[in-house]
Parts: structure tokens; C-alpha cells; sequence
């Protein structure tokens, strides 16, 4: 057995120090680094192969054979189009959200509707509660297996036993193994067991999932090489005031990492939204003044959301500028433009700005129907509700075009809106579209078709 030492690690980044400092000299972070006991053996928990494997050679490009990618769908086809449509063989998914928001549920959905053999494996739970969310859920799976475990050891026991399709870890931080002296949840525990899962994984080709926990800045806890070691981390992101859920990858080695997956949480678990436009445009019976609908697009999919301004003079002197869901130094920058392009005098009134439905929206297509959405409070006149834009806003006030037109134009038309707003300089390929097309080319176009 190796001597046993003690060892300094960064709690944010990971670093390893032989000595404790004061500042993390990787991430700059201030009062990080912590001591953690580790103990360093050959062994594994995850047996050996006993095969003498061949030594790989190296090849030219041109003779290598590409070969498709074996995937197992969850029956889950929102959770599919984020993953690339299903998961890969052999792959470490790394799932990670705020407390109650929905990770175990969804995970649990999976492995209770997927047609494989899936060990879930919970660190948190008792099996008697898992029991009872599975009660609540529709669908059914007779091979789904559940473990209550968190020594590693003791989980391959249990897997070389069942020998299951589909691996799934709640939670990670949970987990311990006895070659590392350390609580479980601290760097080296996470990174040892870590590493044993993606051993099992790649030599047994099995799919495993792991949830993650976050800090309180909005990161997976642990070590940041975490997710550089595994090959897809999700976010399950989601507002508690909302029922609505967004599912995004930010790292994807076998996918797009734009595509979005939308869920509505219910007392029967996880639903998947099909036409996220139910959720992101208000029902109301009359037209108000302030709201604008613009097409834009997560991925290869089209949305249409609502965008609320709010523009009123300010009480206190001093001019505020709030904004929920869109980038508030971009919302001073169109509101700059209006002010020194267009010569509208906003310069001393309260704007506030907000994208229904409790999601973030990077697109700059969405900065004319901001744009709209401001100038119709501002006069207070509503936008017609069959009416939408799709374009961004320059600096010299000017209408740019914006990549893949024809699809939000499809979009808006099949969801029955009369009329989109686009630049003049967009190349739109078909023709004979029900919609009407507007282009414009500059902000005063806008406020011409709209309110004169």
C-alpha cells in the first residue's frame, strides 16, 4: 500500500498545492485551498481487463473508418434532441441544476420508460422514496433496478451481478471509495470516483449518468476538470416561481450544444413541451401596449417569444434600467441608439424589459422586437398581437439581417401570425409565403409601419 500524505487542493478549480497559500494561483480565487488527505494504490474498484489489449497505431486520417454511433434513445425527446438523439455507449452525461428542480425526476422518468436494463443508483435517497415519486409517474419499466448505495465497491458488486444497460449515479457528490482517505464530496473523492466510472464505462461500453450538485454561483460543485473529464454536462435550469423547465448542454462531444429541451413540471412528473410557444406568449383578451413578439432560435429550433417593456417617467431623478432575461448592457445600447439615431427622449424615464416565461435569450434577432416593444410603451399603443420581428439592431441604427430567416418565418406562419418584420437585406429563398413579409431597413421604418 503507498505511504498516505496530505496534499493542498484548490475547492474551486481543483488545484493541487503541496503546501496551503491564500490565493489560488489558477483561478485567482481567495481562500480556497483546502486539506485533504489522499492515499495512492494501483488498485481500482472497477476490475482489471485480464486481456492483454494491443497496442494502438497510429493511422492516416484518410484511412480511418468512420463508423456510426451506436445510441440508446430514452423515450424522452426532449432530453434526445439535446444529447443528439440518445445517449452514446460507453458515455459519461453529467446532469447538473439547482436543488429541486427536477434532476432525479427526469433522470427516474428515463430509467423508468427507456427499453434497456437501468441500475439507478442514489446516495440520497431511501428506496421506499424512490418508490413513491415512481408511484406518481406514468410510465413503467420492470428492469429498472434500484440501488441504495455510496461505496463504489460495493455499486460494482451490484453491477457485475445485474449486468445492467444504462448506469445512473444520484448524486456524485455521494459517492466514496476506500483507496482515497477522504470525506465524500471533497475533490479527490469526486475525482476518484469520477475516474472508476469512466473505466466501467469505456471498457464495458455502458452509458452512465451522473446527477451533479452546484455551488451557490450557479457551478457544479467539485473540481472543474470534472466536466473535462466527462463527455456531455446538461444544465436543468428553471425559475421556482415557474413550472416550466429548460434543459441546455454546455458541453456535448457527440452533439450540437445550441439545441433546448423545455419540460413543465406537473404532479405526475417531468411533461415534455412540443410547441414551447404555448409557454412563452401571454393569453390575453385585448392588445397592450409594451408587448412584442419576436421569432428566434435555440439550436435548429424555432421560438416565439414575448418580449414586455415597461417605460415611464422616473420618480426619483435618476433613470433606472432593469432587465430579466436579456442582457442589460445590450438593452442600454438600443436604448442609446433611439436616443442619439431616432431621437426618441428616453434618456430620463424608467425602462424596464422582460422575456416571458422565465428564460434567458442571447439571439440578437430579438433586439427590433425590443426595440418595438419600448417604443409602443413609450407612446402607449399596442402592437398589433399578429404581428412579430426578426431582426438585430446596429449601432447606427440600422436593421441587420440575422442567420436562418426562413425558419423563423416558417415558424411565426405556421403559429398563425399575419405579419414578420425583417430586414431589407436578408436573402429569403421561397417566395410564396402566406405571411406577410415587411423589410425595413432602419429603426424610424419600424416606427412608421407601427404607430403613424
Amino acid at each position: 500500500m503507498a505511504k498516505t500524505k496530505t496534499t493542498f487542493f484548490c475547492q474551486n478549480c481543483g488545484t493541487q498545492y503541496a503546501k496551503w497559500i491564500g490565493k489560488c494561483t489558477a483561478c485567482n480565487e481567495w481562500n480556497t485551498i483546502a486539506e485533504e488527505i489522499i492515499q495512492k494504490e494501483e488498485k481500482r474498484a472497477w476490475k482489471q481487463s485480464t486481456s492483454i489489449k494491443k497496442t494502438q497505431k497510429a493511422l492516416k486520417i484518410v484511412d480511418i473508418v468512420l463508423n456510426d454511433e451506436d445510441r440508446i434513445t430514452t423515450k424522452n425527446n426532449e432530453l434526445d434532441r439535446v444529447l443528439g438523439g440518445g445517449l452514446v455507449r460507453g458515455s459519461i452525461t453529467l446532469l447538473g441544476g439547482e436543488p429541486g428542480i427536477g434532476k432525479s425526476t427526469l433522470l427516474l422518468q428515463v430509467a423508468l420508460s427507456i427499453e434497456k436494463k437501468v441500475l439507478y443508483v442514489s446516495g440520497e435517497e431511501s428506496q421506499n422514496q424512490i418508490k413513491m415519486r415512481a408511484e406518481r409517474l406514468e410510465s413503467k419499466n420492470e428492469d429498472c433496478l434500484i440501488l441504495t448505495e455510496t461505496k463504489t465497491q460495493n455499486i460494482f458488486k451490484n453491477i457485475e451481478e445485474a449486468q445492467p444497460d444504462v448506469l445512473i449515479i444520484d448524486s456524485i457528490q455521494t459517492l466514496h471509495t476506500d483507496f482515497i482517505d477522504a470525506s465524500p464530496g471533497s475533490i479527490s473523492q469526486i475525482r476518484e470516483t469520477t475516474a472508476e466510472l469512466i473505466k466501467f464505462a469505456k471498457e464495458t461500453s455502458t452509458p452512465v449518468l451522473l446527477i451533479g450538485h452546484i455551488t451557490k454561483d450557479g457551478h457544479i460543485a467539485g473540481p472543474k476538470i470534472l466536466e473535462h473529464m466527462v463527455d456531455v454536462v446538461l444544465q436543468f435550469e428553471g425559475d421556482r416561481n415557474h413550472t416550466y423547465r429548460i434543459l441546455r448542454a454546455q458541453k456535448n462531444r457527440f452533439g450540437s450544444t445550441s439545441e433546448l429541451g423545455i419540460y413543465e413540471m406537473q404532479s405526475i412528473g417531468l411533461r415534455e413541451v412540443e410547441n414551447p410557444s404555448e409557454i412563452l406568449i401571454s393569453q390575453k383578451d385585448e392588445s397592450l401596449s409594451g408587448t412584442a413578439i419576436s421569432a428566434t432560435l435555440e439550436g435548429m429550433r424555432p421560438l416565439m417569444i414575448e418580449v414586455q417593456a415597461l417605460v415611464s417617467t422616473a420618480v426619483y431623478g435618476t433613470p433606472q434600467r432593469s432587465s430579466t432575461g436579456y442582457n442589460i448592457k445590450r438593452l442600454n445600447m438600443l436604448l442609446a441608439v433611439l436616443e442619439k439615431r431616432a431621437g426618441f427622449r428616453l434618456g430620463a424615464k424608467d425602462v424596464f424589459l422582460n422575456i416571458t416565461g422565465g428564460i434567458k435569450v442571447d439571439d440578437p434577432a430579438i433586439d427590433l422586437a425590443v426595440v418595438a416593444a419600448i417604443l409602443s410603451s413609450n407612446d402607449d399603443e399596442s402592437i398589433p398581437q399578429e404581428f412579430c420581428f426578426a431582426a438585430e439592431v446596429g449601432l447606427a441604427g440600422e436593421i441587420r439581417p440575422v442567420n436562418r430567416v426562413d425558419r423563423r418565418i416558417l415558424e411565426a406562419e405556421k403559429l398563425g401570425f399575419t405579419k414578420i418584420f425583417v430586414s431589407k437585406f436578408n436573402k429569403i429563398s421561397k417566395k410564396n409565403y402566406s405571411i406577410k413579409i415587411v423589410l425595413v431597413s432602419k429603426i424610424e421604418d419600424i416606427y412608421n409601419n407601427l404607430f403613424v
